[in-house]
């Protein structure tokens, strides 16, 4: 689409921006965080601060009978030499609900990783306009979803109409943290990661505390929960402490009760699900740490391995089996105190099966098809229906 002329700026306001913990002022414009200042702080994992700059299932909403919308961002892109080259992020445009538009930006800074040396460039770009047209021209409500997989600065949005904040609409607000799954890896576009395809068939606003490689129990991340406001909350825990090998099954039990006391401390009374692992045969009995797959990475493609050994299971490594029976006895034991307390075994929204007609590109990520699947599985066991938490359920804060 051609840029258009005649345009008029609206300033990038927090009642603009959903999904976001809060918005850094750069030398550009705003930088959409996921996890708040004081958690950045007390940790400088290189992961976890690329992983909660993405801003996945961040979005701007707003009304307007604008016909056409202008945005203009700073993406941060991330090439890892000796790797496939990365998807670049996508900008899904929805109205009333419904996507009408994508787009990408061009431009932007590059971060340059050197997966042999650990070597790291970067190289400064240029602030690049995404542009949707030949939009209906009555009031309607309009969402542009960032990209999950790519950080992202917000710089200008101009319009050809007035621009106004929606109001509250009355949704119940999902709450939900997990791993790079959740965050989006190999999805096709931020409104296509699963916990997104979830939101949208249960009706639901989506705060996404999704973080690549970082779902690790950490406790910032506990207090970022217990402060965020929320009808219904889930945590999907278990992938990334099996392929950071960060803990053993000693410390992992109390580490979770820690994780879900803090929550309870926020919210005493809200739905809360902890949910266990998908099915991933690379872990399932064979313990961390992950790795790349030298020989798949020689052949010009992406996927993963398993380096522990089954046997180390007896000195108390994890393996995605092991996580599966802790969790459930945890949440089961918490329960007799706790009625707002609930499991969901992972392999519901992914099993054995589904693994057969649909295996993981990587051996670690689902993809595009696969997304839509665990958030319509999702939906269906959680969202869905009066019957649902996120239906019955008061905001607790």
């Amino acid at each position: 689409m051609t840029s258009t002329t005649g345009l008029t700026a609206t300033a990038i306001t927090q009642d603009l921006v959903r999904g976001a913990a809060e918005l850094e002022r750069t030398e550009h414009g705003l930088l959409p965080h996921r996890l708040p200042a004081r958690a950045r702080r007390q940790c400088d994992d290189p992961q976890l601060l690329m992983a909660e700059s993405q801003p996945s299932g961040v979005r701007l909403v707003f009304r307007t009978r604008a016909r056409e919308i202008e945005l203009d961002t700073l993406p941060t892109r991330r090439t890892y030499i000796g790797a496939p080259p990365r998807t670049a992020g996508v900008y899904d445009l929805l109205v009333d609900g419904r996507l009408a538009g994508q787009a990408g930006a061009s431009g932007g800074n590059t971060v340059i990783v050197d997966l042999a040396t650990g070597n790291v460039e970067n190289r400064a770009g240029q602030v690049s306009t995404v542009w949707f047209s030949g939009l209906p021209g009555d009031s309607k409500k309009v969402e542009i979803w960032l990209p999950h997989n790519e950080t992202t600065e917000l710089v200008a949005l101009r319009t050809d109409a007035p621009v106004e904040p929606v109001r509250d609409e009355d949704r119940a607000v999902w709450l939900h943290h997990g791993s790079s799954i959740s965050q989006g890896s190999n999805a096709a576009s931020p409104t296509g990661i699963w916990p997104a395809v979830a939101a949208a068939r249960g009706g639901v606003d989506l705060v996404n505390l999704g973080l690549a490689g970082s779902a690790l129990l950490d406790p910032f991340t506990a207090r970022t929960l217990r402060d965020t406001p929320a009808d219904l909350i889930s945590v999907k825990l278990g992938i990334n402490l099996v392929n950071s090998d960060l803990m053993r099954r000693r410390a992992f039990g109390p580490a979770v009760h820690g994780f879900l006391d803090t929550i309870r401390d926020g919210h005493p009374t809200t739905p809360l699900f902890v949910v266990s692992p998908i099915h991933c045969p690379i872990h399932e009995d064979t313990p961390g740490p992950g790795a790349f797959d030298t020989d798949a990475l020689a052949a010009g493609t992406m996927a993963f391995v398993a380096t522990g050994n089954p046997a180390e299971r007896a000195a108390g490594k994890l393996t995605l089996a092991t996580i599966r029976d802790d969790l459930a006895r945890i949440v089961a034991q918490r329960a007799q105190d706790d009625p707002n307390l609930f499991y969901l075994d992972g392999r519901e929204l992914y099993g054995e099966s589904d693994h057969t007609d649909l295996p993981l590109p990587d051996r670690l990520h689902p993809d595009a098809e696969t997304h839509r699947l665990i958030g319509e599985r999702f939906a269906e066991r959680v969202l869905v229906g009066d019957g649902a938490p996120a239906s019955r359920s008061a905001r607790s804060r």
